[in-house]
């Protein structure tokens, strides 16, 4: 006799969507990310979205520079993304 299989699916978490949603916009504002996020059928609290771009800006997984975010990148220069922004 075969059993059944039972699945468990484990969808993302706050920081993941967080994450993807950064990953996909490449600089995003957090109005930017609200959007793409309920875009996608997700809704985050303000409060929730503010903590969790907080957690990752400490983790070092996120930089921000004039309110955009983007993914920090590991290998990349600094001066590209300061670039961006040069008065």
């Amino acid at each position: 006799m075969i059993s059944p299989v039972h699945t468990v699916y484990s969808g993302m978490d706050t920081r993941g969507w967080v994450l993807k949603a950064i990953e996909s916009l490449r600089f995003a504002s957090e109005k930017d990310i609200v959007r793409w996020l309920d875009e996608e059928g997700e809704s985050l609290s303000k409060a929730e979205l503010q903590r969790t771009l907080e957690a990752l800006l400490k983790e070092g997984q996120l930089e921000l520079k004039n309110d955009l975010f983007r993914l920090k990148r590991k290998d990349g220069s600094p001066q590209a993304f300061d670039n961006l922004f040069k008065d």
